[in-house]
């Protein structure tokens, strides 16, 4: 829209500084410019006019307020045009194709253009239905009164008739044919007929043929259904299927028709098909056939094939179960054998069916294996798992033997051995006593051993006898020297004895066989001849026969 009045109107103000020249641009032919203050006194006014649609106005006006010194008032002013203009006429509006242009005081609008259906017209853009019966632009004739509708009218008949008839276009009363304007007057099994001004429902008669029969409500023929009735007449295993009007005896399945004795016989289908119904076996029955399968398989899904049983779900075995195409196999693990019956798993005694020893000491047979054992107290079982390893006490600390004595250990075991000096004797090792001096009238004392040496010798029960078990002799040995030695203390069973290998040498043998486990302490002295004169020498052994079954 285009403004074609414009009026600003400009309090009184005080002004200290001149104020510019405004231009105005403005559309009208000709105008006039008032000022005026807010409260609308007049102070002066200008005409103007051009001929070109825009035109530049400076106004200028020079007020001299009572109120205040010269200002220059260039905002106040209001424009008034001679002529409004026609955009819609002239051209000159902006609406588009879809729109209509409506002419207004100083300006124009753009209406949407809309098209209303017929029994409606357009009225501030919305269409309204049309009253025909008021507008009186209706065709209803004498007879009739115009009802207004929505979008149309409808012309009712001044009169109404009777039931049974119904008024014509020119106000006549004329009888209605109920049977066929109605949906179905009658019920069924019975014929609509039509009378004046009502009608009548008649009963249908119905002749059917054989076969047939006629409906519930006579209307129509209906076959009968003689096998679902048990009126049919069929042979012992046929089957009734029923026919419009009429029925059929057929044979069942799995069955042919025997024309010569007029029976319907049983089809062998294994005999007929053999080798192409069942994977395995194929067995007859009446009417059918069925398939099995042999000892390791089952009846598939589809009754024909046969799949593999897996034996092992239902555990046959005591131990390991394979399965295997119709069958199953078991087996034991190590350590066990498989019975006779194919199913239960013994086990194996490894020690009483060993060829050698595979224990040292003793088998102990386990389930599905063996273990070797060592005796309870001094040893334990070594890393092979088959030989006993000896605890040495004495190192791992783990004996009972006082302070004064000493530790020896031995197989199984050990013993606290004692090595002590005898009165007149000094202990220059741990092993060796030698003798104080002797007084000089002193015989026992110059007869007694001038040193007592400690031994400890360890065999086993099985050793082979005789057997040279120490040695003994002057160190260092000079020529001319001779030995008398014997055993003088420990013997007394006789197990050991001494023999002179040459004139400074002699042996200690074990002559007799010791079958248990025993501890001897002997006593062996050796008289040393040398220059004329008599020394004597003890070795004291200690001798353990320990058991040769470890």
């Amino acid at each position: 829209m285009v403004s074609k009045v414009r009026s600003i109107t400009c309090p009184i103000l005080k002004c200290k500084t001149p104020s510019p020249s405004l231009p105005i641009t403005n559309d009208c032919g000709q105008f006039t410019a008032v000022l005026s203050d807010s409260q609308g006194q007049f102070w002066g006014k200008k005409t103007c006019s051009s001929t070109n649609s825009k035109i530049l106005l400076h106004l200028h006006l020079l007020i001299i307020h009572p109120l205040s010194f010269p200002c220059h008032f260039t905002h106040n002013y209001r424009c008034s045009s001679s002529a409004d203009v026609d955009e819609c006429v002239t051209s000159t509006h902006s609406c588009r194709s879809s729109e209509r242009c409506v002419n207004t005081v100083g300006s124009f609008v753009c209406e949407l253009r809309i098209t209303c259906p017929a029994g409606y017209q357009l009225r501030n853009s919305v269409c309204e239905d049309i009253d025909e019966c008021v507008l009186r632009t209706h065709d209803c004739g004498m007879g009739f009164v115009c009802e207004n509708t929505v979008g149309a009218f409808l012309c009712n008949q001044k009169h109404k008739c009777i039931s049974g008839f119904t008024q014509d276009a020119h106000g006549n009363c004329i009888d209605i044919n109920e049977c066929s304007s109605l949906s179905g007057p009658c019920s069924s099994g019975f014929n609509c007929i039509n009378t004046v001004g009502s009608y009548t429902c008649q009963q249908k008669v119905v002749m059917c043929s054989h076969g047939y029969h006629a409906s519930p409500d006579g209307a129509k023929c209906v076959d009968i259904d003689e096998c679902q009735m048990g009126t049919y007449r069929c042979a012992v295993g046929q089957i009734c299927h029923n026919l419009p009007g009429s029925y059929r005896c057929d044979c069942q399945t799995g069955y042919q028709y025997d024309a010569l004795h007029k029976v319907c016989t049983d089809v062998n289908e294994c005999w007929r098909y053999p080798g192409r119904l069942c994977s395995q076996t194929c067995e007859n029955t009446p009417g059918s056939y069925h398939c099995s399968c042999t000892a390791g398989f089952s009846l598939a899904f589809d009754g024909k094939n046969c799949e593999d049983i897996n034996e092992c779900d239902r555990n046959p075995c005591s131990q390991e179960c394979a399965n295997i195409y119709g069958s199953y196999q078991c087996y034991c693990r190590q350590g066990y054998y498989l019975k006779e019956d194919g199913h239960t798993c013994e086990d194996i005694d490894e020690c009483s069916q060993s060829i050698g020893n595979l224990c040292t000491f003793q088998c102990v047979n386990v389930a599905g294996s063996y273990r070797c054992a060592c005796p309870p107290h001094g040893f334990v079982v070594s890393t092979n798992g088959h030989t006993c390893r000896d605890i040495d006490e004495c190192t791992t600390g783990t004996h009972n033997c006082s302070f004064g004595q000493t530790c020896y250990n031995l197989q199984g075991g050990f013993r606290c051995l004692s090595f002590d000096c005898p009165p007149n004797y000094k202990k220059v090792s741990d092993t060796r006593c030698e003798r104080l001096s002797c007084p000089i009238n002193s015989l026992d004392c110059q007869n007694s051993p001038v040193r007592i040496t400690y031994y400890q010798l360890n065999f086993k029960t099985n050793i082979i006898i005789p057997a040279q078990i120490f040695r003994i002799g002057p160190s260092p040995a000079y020529s001319g020297d001779h030995i008398v030695i014997g055993i003088t203390k420990g013997n007394e069973e006789g197990y050991f004895s001494t023999r002179k290998l040459n004139s400074f040498t002699g042996a200690v043998y074990l002559q007799r066989q010791v079958r248990e486990p025993k501890d001897f302490l002997i006593d062996v002295e050796m008289k040393l001849l040398r220059q004329g004169t008599f020394t004597s020498f003890v070795a004291r052994i200690y001798v353990f026969i320990t058991s040769s079954t470890i």
